[in-house]
């Protein structure tokens, strides 16, 4: 078990401050004074759980950035309790900072049942996680051009969640690349499988990874430019079956279409047996300062 790993538990595990209002601490993974977008997706999640009978389980969530966070200082997470139905029950959550209002979360949680399934199967010709480096291999190999906090990050202090993605090269060393990607991840620690709200606020977290990066891949554009303006803007999640981060998952990127300053991204998650865990969307901020300026 990683520290980083300690960390990202203690940061999901809120502190309650009165009815329905908790708050929630934050790690500079980014190395840049603000907040990553997966850390508050996992405890605005862990918040309106907290308020749901835990026999309901979160089936959807749906969010919006609204203004950057800072790591300095903490985050006030209410919950507006919508409506308790007889099978399913709607949150809304809120996160202040300073007063000002910097995210918003809907949440549908649903007492499990069983139903129809059917789902998309996971594409062919995936390569296994031991296919790909970690992060910190990676890091450690393109110490010389990366910035030196995603160095510190990685070979340091290290990663909550280890990933492995299937075409690093193509984040780094920008070119016309198809905009489609995956890569394998798992918790860098042991998470108990009967706490399967922590699992799923783990993969919220993990979601924000790697996600709006696809988006950039066809524009000959480094995501490690420095004149690069990259925000996520919205998020959705919907879990489909238990996920077990204790063990290797797969995500599956995509990206329909980039337009406006904006690039649409939608992901597939599955483990090694073919199962469709969850899925997402997003939609981000991606604009170069230079390349577009007067455009």
């Amino acid at each position: 078990m990683t520290t980083a790993f300690e960390k990202l538990v203690a940061q999901l595990s809120l502190k309650p401050v009165s009815t329905d209002i908790y708050l929630g601490e934050s790690t500079d993974i980014l190395n840049s004074g603000r907040i990553f977008g997966g850390q508050v997706l996992g405890q605005a999640l862990m918040a309106s759980s907290l308020t749901v009978d835990p026999s309901r389980e979160v089936h959807s969530l749906h969010s919006y950035f609204i203004r950057p966070g800072d790591v300095d200082i903490p985050i006030r997470f209410e919950v507006e309790r919508v409506r308790d139905g007889g099978t399913f029950s709607n949150r809304r959550v809120v996160a202040y900072q300073n007063d000002k209002h910097i995210f918003t979360m809907a949440t549908s949680h649903q007492v499990p049942e069983k139903g129809f399934e059917h789902q998309d199967a996971m594409p062919e010709g995936l390569l296994g996680p031991d296919s790909f480096p970690s992060e910190a291999e990676l890091a450690q190999k393109y110490q010389d051009i990366l910035p030196k906090s995603i160095v510190k990050r990685h070979i340091i202090d290290g990663d909550a969640i280890e990933i492995r993605a299937a075409y690093p090269d193509r984040l780094i060393k920008a070119g016309e690349y198809p905009a489609q990607n995956y890569c394998w991840f798992k918790a860098n620690g042991e998470i108990p499988l009967d706490n399967t709200l922590l699992h799923k606020a783990a993969l919220a977290y993990v979601s924000d990874f790697y996600l709006i990066f696809t988006s950039l891949l066809p524009h000959k554009q480094s995501a490690f430019d420095p004149k690069l303006q990259m925000a996520s803007l919205d998020h959705s999640l919907w879990f489909h079956r238990p996920i077990n981060l204790n063990e290797w998952n797969v995500y599956v990127l995509e990206s329909p279409n980039a337009y406006g300053g904006r690039g649409l991204c939608f992901g597939k998650v599955y483990n090694q047996r073919g199962e469709l865990l969850a899925s997402t969307a997003q939609e981000g901020l991606i604009r170069n300062t230079s390349r577009f300026a007067g455009k």
